[in-house]
């Protein structure tokens, strides 16, 4: 991902189950209004993202988190010209509640009450997650997992209300999902969903927006892409994974999976087998792989002119 400077990687530590990782700099980038199964908790290191969530674009600038909640939509942009550069970890809602239960006071489903956090110290912890993981630090990465989500559970934490099929609307739209994820590869014309459902297009429409936060065939686009997901963690092949969904061919599913992941799905797919082949085969890092760790390390080490502190447990 080489346009103006822009670049990125997304993988998955063995060590780390449950959670999916991602360093980048974006400068024109921009991500559709998706959402995610898991947590997004994206520390920003330079610039400043702008994301559309709940009704309103949020700004994160360095040192601040972007936190969003599983299944929440939400967009992602440049909010300065340089762009912006960030890490990430993406941990599944298991692996959130299991950390809430043992650390804090939350009982019910934890999550964050607002998107945007300004806390360096909880940003330099994701930082150290991704480099210790980059070095095959496991005690220290799983350490300062459990330390982060902690620290921002408690910082900004609540319990999330439950989503309860209430109105009329809410189980037409939960019907017309259904219907979208039974037939992903051949939906139907919102016409003729709408009919099948027993309602009328802009009612349809309606309901669906209020419930899911998007328009049925953007959550279609969305699900697709989550699918396609899955499908390359199996195995299968892009162009493969593209049918089977429902893309027409495999440059529609590069041009949906990058909006959305954040990379195609080629290079999705690499890392996946490296994590595979490092489970069949451990071994020394190859001059490739330092190369890039040591291009990563001289980025960050850059960040604002100091150096990153260790990877060892914070006290503070």
């Amino acid at each position: 991902m080489a346009r103006s400077g822009e670049r990125a990687r997304h993988w998955r530590y063995e060590e780390l189950p449950g959670v999916d990782l991602l360093r980048a700099r974006y400068v024109r980038k921009a991500f559709v209004r998706h959402t995610h199964e898991n947590f997004v908790i994206a520390a920003i290191a330079e610039g400043v993202e702008v994301f559309h969530h709940g009704g309103g674009d949020q700004y994160a600038g360095a040192g601040a988190l972007a936190l969003v909640n599983p299944d929440t939509p939400h967009t992602g942009r440049a909010g300065v010209p340089e762009g912006w550069r960030y890490g990430a970890v993406y941990p599944s809602p298991d692996v959130v509640a299991a950390i809430a239960a043992e650390t804090t006071s939350l009982r019910g489903v934890p999550g964050f009450v607002s998107p945007v956090l300004d806390d360096p110290y909880s940003a330099g912890l994701v930082h150290q997650v991704l480099r210790a993981t980059e070095e095959g630090n496991a005690l220290a990465a799983d350490t300062l997992l459990r330390v982060a989500v902690t620290r921002l559970l408690r910082l900004n934490g609540g319990v999330l209300p439950r989503r309860e099929v209430r109105t009329a609307g809410q189980r037409i739209a939960a019907r017309a999902r259904g219907v979208l994820e039974e037939r992903m590869a051949a939906p139907p014309t919102l016409e003729r969903l709408a009919g099948e459902l027993g309602t009328s297009p802009f009612a349809l429409l309606r309901a669906f927006r209020e419930t899911y936060g998007m328009p049925p065939h953007a959550w279609l686009t969305n699900a697709r892409v989550r699918r396609a997901r899955r499908l390359l963690d199996e195995g299968v092949l892009p162009a493969e994974a593209a049918l089977v969904v429902g893309f027409t061919d495999q440059p529609h599913l590069n041009r949906h999976f990058a909006r959305i992941v954040g990379v195609p799905p080629g290079a999705y797919q690499r890392e996946r087998k490296n994590v595979q082949d490092v489970r069949r085969r451990p071994d020394l890092p190859s001059e490739a792989w330092k190369s890039r760790q040591l291009s990563w390390t001289r980025a960050t080490t850059a960040e604002g002119g100091r150096t990153p502190p260790s990877y060892g447990t914070p006290l503070g």
